[in-house]
């Protein structure tokens, strides 16, 4: 309950303070990026496994058919997506998703379907939480686009590697997650104190 009335609360603090980087943000994305909306919206599975929509700033476009494994450099994230993209700016937009009770500051990233119906047993303990803008798999994978972008198969390099890692941490995340251990989470992501994966050394 108080991880709920904190996500909430902090939530709102956190949209009213940012607002003019939410507009700035929104008013660029339709000079530099015209012809589309300004935020990009997706299915995505939420706590219990309940489908919810996730709101970011469009960061590619709209011309694309592309899978939902984003790579660094490719040709459908627009030069100013790639700035929002490192910066994380194009999460902003989860604010609400978190205000509204679909997400939390810290958890699993929430995946496609796809992915969150590939769970079995013990790894579907996952879905039980809440999921976040940032957590422990989100801060060791923070530099996965680089990854990705050095296999020759990213779709499957994430699927055999990354994705299963991230289950593991998940899990691990879901029976010794504290409220404090949140809070230092939230303060690693924000600072970036936290040692990101390696890339993948002779994989092409």
């Amino acid at each position: 309950m108080i991880k709920y009335l904190f996500d909430r609360s902090m939530a709102l603090i956190g949209l009213i303070c940012l607002w003019p980087v939410l507009l700035v943000v929104a008013i660029l994305i339709k000079v530099k990026m015209p012809g589309g909306p300004v935020l990009f919206t997706q299915h995505r599975i939420g706590k219990d496994g309940k489908l919810f929509t996730m709101y970011k700033f469009r960061s590619m476009t709209m011309s694309h058919s592309g899978s939902s494994i984003s790579v660094a450099g490719e040709s459908r994230i627009t030069p100013l997506g790639a700035v929002l993209r490192k910066y994380k700016l194009d999460e902003l937009p989860e604010l609400w998703n978190v205000l509204i009770g679909d997400m939390s500051f810290v958890g699993p990233r929430p995946d496609v379907p796809g992915y969150a119906d590939s769970l079995q047993g013990e790894d579907r303990l996952i879905l039980k939480l809440r999921p976040g803008i940032t957590g422990p798999a989100s801060l060791k994978y923070a530099n996965e686009e680089e990854i990705l972008a050095t296999v020759n198969d990213p779709i499957k390099y994430n699927d055999e590697i990354i994705f299963p890692d991230k289950v593991r941490i998940n899990l691990n995340y879901y029976y010794h997650h504290t409220f404090l251990g949140d809070i230092k989470l939230i303060f690693q992501t924000i600072f970036r104190s936290y040692e990101l994966a390696e890339i993948p050394q002779n994989n092409k």
